[in-house]
């Protein structure tokens, strides 16, 4: 028995992974300046985090998280090159300015990001785009 063909395209099954939905300005603008925050407390973890989990709900928090987490794996590189040099007098300097570092230009882009306006570490390696 042969069913004959149908001019209408097949249906398909409702899949369980619909596209996320974008946020509204208000929370892009919330999580983004809670991954610049969380930086300075847990190092790139809520960067990656946020990126993986937010890079598709708009524009601005994939823009923000991006580039938190390019900063703060240039700063993982700049602390274990410190503590890899630690034995000598230098690999403390590097250290301590790398721990001044995250946590000044984390604030700034905190309250940029707050603000709603874009912002760009300097001094950061560009892994992500």
């Amino acid at each position: 028995m042969t069913i004959p063909p149908s001019n209408q395209p097949p249906v398909r099954p409702p899949t369980p992974y619909a596209a996320p939905q974008p946020l509204n300005p208000s929370d892009e603008k919330m999580w983004a300046t809670l991954v610049h925050v969380g930086g300075i407390f847990f190092g790139f973890l809520p960067a990656l985090i946020g990126y993986l989990v937010l890079k598709d709900r708009g524009p601005f928090v994939r823009a923000h998280t991006a580039t938190a987490l390019n900063f703060q794996l240039t700063l993982l590189i700049a602390e274990v090159v410190g503590w890899l040099t630690s034995w000598l007098i230098i690999g403390f300097v590097i250290v301590l300015a790398v721990y001044v570092v995250k946590i000044v230009f984390s604030i700034i882009a905190a309250v940029k990001a707050n603000q709603g306006q874009w912002y760009t570490y300097p001094l950061a390696i560009r892994f992500l785009s």
